[in-house]
Protein backbone atom coordinates (compact mmCIF):
# COMPACT_ATOMS: atom_id res chain seq x y z
CA UNK A 1 0.00 0.00 0.00
CA UNK A 2 1.36 3.35 -1.20
CA UNK A 3 0.73 6.58 0.80
CA UNK A 4 0.49 9.89 -0.78
CA UNK A 5 3.10 12.22 0.29
CA UNK A 6 1.56 14.82 3.35
CA UNK A 7 0.89 18.39 1.29
CA UNK A 8 2.91 20.49 3.30
CA UNK A 9 0.40 22.58 6.10
CA UNK A 10 -0.19 26.70 4.68
CA UNK A 11 2.10 29.05 7.29
CA UNK A 12 -1.02 30.87 9.20
CA UNK A 13 1.22 34.14 8.92
CA UNK A 14 1.07 33.97 5.16
CA UNK A 15 -3.15 32.67 4.62
CA UNK A 16 -4.42 35.23 3.31
CA UNK A 17 -8.58 35.38 2.22
CA UNK A 18 -11.15 37.74 0.63
CA UNK A 19 -14.61 38.22 2.01
CA UNK A 20 -17.32 40.50 1.10
CA UNK A 21 -20.33 40.80 3.16
CA UNK A 22 -23.35 42.11 2.16
CA UNK A 23 -26.68 43.26 3.82
CA UNK A 24 -29.18 44.90 1.39
CA UNK A 25 -31.25 42.05 0.79
CA UNK A 26 -34.27 42.03 1.25
CA UNK A 27 -35.53 38.97 -0.79
CA UNK A 28 -35.38 36.10 1.62
CA UNK A 29 -32.75 34.62 -0.31
CA UNK A 30 -28.75 33.24 1.84
CA UNK A 31 -26.82 33.80 -1.17
CA UNK A 32 -22.90 32.59 -0.51
CA UNK A 33 -20.48 31.58 -3.15
CA UNK A 34 -16.80 30.18 -2.09
CA UNK A 35 -13.62 30.03 -3.53
CA UNK A 36 -10.37 28.67 -2.55
CA UNK A 37 -9.42 32.70 -1.21
CA UNK A 38 -12.99 34.33 -1.37
CA UNK A 39 -16.21 33.76 0.45
CA UNK A 40 -19.19 36.18 -0.52
CA UNK A 41 -21.83 36.30 1.35
CA UNK A 42 -25.67 38.11 1.36
CA UNK A 43 -26.50 41.01 -0.01
CA UNK A 44 -28.88 41.34 -3.28
CA UNK A 45 -29.06 39.60 -5.91
CA UNK A 46 -27.03 42.71 -7.87
CA UNK A 47 -24.99 43.29 -4.82
CA UNK A 48 -23.79 39.52 -4.45
CA UNK A 49 -22.78 39.44 -7.94
CA UNK A 50 -20.71 42.63 -8.08
CA UNK A 51 -19.31 41.46 -4.83
CA UNK A 52 -18.45 38.20 -7.00
CA UNK A 53 -17.32 39.99 -10.05
CA UNK A 54 -15.10 42.31 -8.04
CA UNK A 55 -13.24 39.61 -5.82
CA UNK A 56 -12.52 37.25 -9.03
CA UNK A 57 -10.65 39.81 -11.06
CA UNK A 58 -8.78 41.19 -7.91
CA UNK A 59 -7.65 37.39 -7.95
CA UNK A 60 -6.94 37.58 -11.57
CA UNK A 61 -5.15 40.42 -11.37
CA UNK A 62 -3.17 38.75 -8.85
CA UNK A 63 -2.18 36.04 -10.60
CA UNK A 64 -1.34 38.10 -13.84
CA UNK A 65 0.96 39.93 -11.62
CA UNK A 66 2.49 36.52 -10.18
CA UNK A 67 1.60 37.97 -6.59
CA UNK A 68 0.03 36.16 -3.64
CA UNK A 69 -3.11 37.80 -1.66
CA UNK A 70 -1.10 37.14 1.56
CA UNK A 71 2.27 39.07 -0.23
CA UNK A 72 0.29 42.32 -1.92
CA UNK A 73 0.27 45.02 0.35
CA UNK A 74 -3.04 46.81 1.72
CA UNK A 75 -2.59 49.82 -0.43
CA UNK A 76 -1.72 47.89 -3.55
CA UNK A 77 -4.93 45.35 -2.84
CA UNK A 78 -7.27 48.58 -2.58
CA UNK A 79 -5.74 49.89 -5.89
CA UNK A 80 -6.75 46.62 -7.72
CA UNK A 81 -9.92 45.88 -6.16
CA UNK A 82 -11.16 49.87 -7.06
CA UNK A 83 -10.15 48.88 -10.47
CA UNK A 84 -11.83 45.42 -10.69
CA UNK A 85 -15.11 46.91 -9.13
CA UNK A 86 -17.67 46.80 -11.88
CA UNK A 87 -19.03 50.50 -12.21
Amino acid sequence: MSQKPAKPKANPEKAAALLGVGLDHQDGHKRITQGEQFAVVGGSEETHGRMTETVVKTLEELKHRRKHLAEVNPTELAEIIHKATPR
